[in-house]
């Protein structure tokens, strides 16, 4: 199969075949990754006794700071890495074919938020602008791209020069979207508060040890606020994944068809909770078909009859769990 017919395949899924076609991808990665192969067998999983998406094993996220989760013979075409300290481990995603996270982000966007080319795109990602590897500078990118517009682009540190353009967009009447790490929309309303109109913000959470934690709606109340906005939206996404969730406001996320939110027991990882009960967050991407489709996260969060889902914070020393079964 190539590369176009897979995108085919994998993003024009939806309700009637997400089973099928999940249960299809679990062979393949289980014939095709050993780590994830070992992983599966070790809680006594593989392809003759999984036959819904519930007996799916999910692989804990932690393993990518460890182990090589990959699903291909050929060289990786990009690498993603996380950030962290150099005291710390980060993840690695090897992707074998980076058209299948292009199509994925682009084709999530325009579900969420229309043609690129109807926003002006500004990015205030310094944490990440900093670093290699970044996915979602690589997102970014190729959507600040896509604009075709000379106001879209990058931002370090030059709030002043940020929050200049932002007037000068809203006097302009452009539609905007500004996407940033949350410390530095922070300092961006602390520094620069002003009425935004016609402006989308969204925060991609991360405080990167910048600022202390605070909880969602602390953030949003200081940033509505300050922007005078009546919502904030989200991304959530990681650089274990692929494709992104959207949250319009209230911190309810929703996926493109292709992804997934399961939400499994806190104290049985292989139960699964019931809606809207606090449990831990288990992601189906099928964009990921040359890593892993099905991860385990260390976020806590639950999930709603619609299929939206929030996230409401992260398990304590996530590092460690889950991982017993790995250990070489």
């Amino acid at each position: 199969m190539n590369s176009k017919e897979l995108q085919e395949k994998l993003f024009s899924v939806d309700e009637s075949n997400f089973e099928s076609l999940a249960l299809e991808i679990f062979r393949f990665q289980f014939e095709n990754n050993s780590i994830y192969a070992t992983f599966s067998k070790g809680i006594g999983k593989n392809p003759q006794n999984v036959n819904r998406v519930e007996e799916i094993p999910f692989l804990p996220v932690e393993l990518f700071k460890s182990h090589r989760i990959y699903s291909s013979e050929k060289l990786p075409e990009v690498v993603f890495s996380s950030s962290g300290t150099s005291a710390m481990a980060t993840s690695r995603h090897e992707v074998a074919d980076s058209s299948l996270y292009r199509k994925s982000f682009r084709s999530g966007f325009r579900k969420f938020y229309g043609q690129p080319g109807n926003w002006v795109i500004l990015a205030l990602l310094p944490s990440y602008l900093e670093r290699e590897g970044s996915s979602l500078v690589y997102m970014a990118d190729r959507l600040i791209r896509e604009t075709e517009n000379a106001y879209s682009g990058f931002y370090l540190n030059n709030y002043k020069e940020l929050a200049d353009k932002l007037k000068k967009l809203a006097a302009e009447g452009k539609k905007t979207l500004l996407l940033g790490v949350t410390y530095a929309l922070l300092d961006l309303a602390e520094q620069f508060p002003q009425a935004i109109k016609n402006c989308v913000i969204m925060e991609t959470g991360g405080m990167k040890g910048k600022r202390k934690e605070m909880i969602r709606d602390e953030l949003h109340s200081i940033l509505k606020t300050a922007f005078h906005v009546s919502e904030i939206h989200s991304e959530y996404g990681m650089t274990e994944l692929l494709s992104q969730a959207y949250s319009k406001g209230n911190g309810i996320f929703y996926c493109p068809p292709w992804m997934k939110i399961k939400i499994r027991e806190m104290n049985d990882p292989l139960s699964y909770a019931a809606n809207e009960k606090t449990g831990g967050v288990n992601v189906i991407d099928f964009a990921n078909y040359y890593s892993c489709s099905f991860i385990a996260t260390s976020d806590l969060g639950k999930v709603y009859a619609d299929g939206g889902f929030e996230i409401l914070g992260r398990f304590d020393n996530s590092d460690v769990r889950g991982c017993n079964l790995m250990v070489e």
